[in-house]
């Protein structure tokens, strides 16, 4: 793990992205130029090879790297892990002519990329997905919709899931990179409550998209496995995600406690204060030793279904209990768009449902759990 790539990464969130995050939480938009400057730093490259423009780190510098940017803006870390994500797909045998063509886009910050899982009628399910890719004169067919889709409403680029059989059948999926730029592309961004604009969050309609042969990245047979191993490391580097929230409001909080006092005296002497400050750093402390765990196997390449699961339950539940115990702490003070407990509440609640929801996870647990028992 490069020690001096955090540091700067670090510098970055706190400098640039968590001044500007205070304007994304009640809608406004990130501006390109600090996509370009994640550039500059590596972040869009981090695991892709040098030989291909990118910095070669690890797995384990990828999750501690969002771990920081997280603290500062949850959605803009998964926007730009999102890019980096597809970047370093590219570079995976094979995908030469496409490597050539996008990466050098794409880890200049000059285009945004994303994978489109999820459709409208199905999230977890992943099987069910109804997109379909069939056999046409010029290569593949593509129709159907993909919707709350991160980057979705501007990336340039997408790796995207389809059936090239019956519905249902999870042999029959295949994967595409489709330019979402092409004609019978048509995009829509998508909104909520919950302000999503450093997300990107978006979704798109396939109306007769033809893509040549070599669009395809994954065979049937092939992109169902794979996807499941990525939405390993996906659950662990959201689980560090998390923890990186929790600490930023623990910090944010413990410097406030040291300034303001109550009955004459800082609130950080409270004893009612430093107790709320103290069970949010047990719950961390147990929330980091799972997330590290499942850094590690899914860096030794190991079966991380179990330990990523476990730790995107537990950082999740962290966050979503102390967070919201710790912006109590602070009254309406905690309320200010300076602090970071109100977005890093509604990140915690969408953490909840990215990369399987936390339910679900519970039961994928149980019958893992099971069948390691026997």
């Amino acid at each position: 793990m490069s020690q001096s790539f955090l540091d700067q990464v670090a510098h970055y969130a706190r400098g640039r992205v968590a001044p500007e995050a205070t304007a994304w939480s009640i809608g406004a938009a990130p501006e390109p130029a600090l996509y370009q400057e994640a550039a500059s730093l590596g972040l869009l490259g981090m695991e892709v090879p040098e030989a291909q423009g990118g910095r070669g780190f690890g797995f384990a510098t990828r999750a501690a790297a969002l771990e920081v940017l997280a603290g500062a803006d949850f959605g803009f870390a998964m926007s730009l892990v999102n890019t980096h994500n597809i970047a370093l797909r590219l570079c995976a045998p094979g995908l030469e002519g496409a490597a050539e063509r996008y990466l050098p886009a794409l880890l200049s910050g000059r285009m945004q990329a994303c994978t489109a899982l999820t459709e409208p009628g199905t999230g977890s399910d992943f099987a069910a997905i109804g997109t379909t890719a069939r056999r046409g004169a010029e290569g593949w067919v593509l129709n159907g919709e993909k919707a709350w889709i991160i980057n979705g409403r501007h990336a340039g680029l997408a790796v995207v899931y389809a059936q090239c059989a019956e519905l249902g059948d999870s042999s029959g999926i295949g994967a595409f990179l489709v330019d979402l730029t092409a004609p019978g592309v048509t995009r829509y961004a998508i909104d909520s409550a919950f302000a999503q604009t450093s997300l990107g969050t978006g979704g798109f309609h396939l109306s007769g998209v033809t893509l040549p042969d070599e669009a395809m990245v994954a065979a049937p047979g092939t992109a169902f496995k794979a996807i499941l191993q990525e939405i390993n490391a996906a659950r662990t580097y959201v689980a560090a995600m998390c923890d990186g929230m929790v600490q930023a409001a623990l910090d944010s909080a413990a410097a406030y406690g040291a300034e303001r006092c109550s009955f004459g005296k800082p609130l950080n002497a409270i004893a009612r204060w430093q107790a709320e400050l103290e069970a949010a750093q047990a719950a961390l402390a147990q929330a980091r030793a799972a997330t590290r765990q499942a850094v590690e196997q899914v860096a030794e390449g190991a079966d991380a279904q179990l330990a990523a699961a476990e730790a995107k339950i537990g950082s999740v539940t962290c966050a979503q209990t102390h967070l919201p115990r710790l912006l109590q702490l602070m009254g309406a003070e905690g309320l200010r768009p300076e602090h970071p407990f109100t977005r890093h509440i509604a990140a915690a609640q969408i953490a909840g449902f990215t990369d399987g929801a936390t339910n679900i996870l519970k039961d994928r647990v149980a019958r893992l759990t099971a069948r390691k028992e026997t």
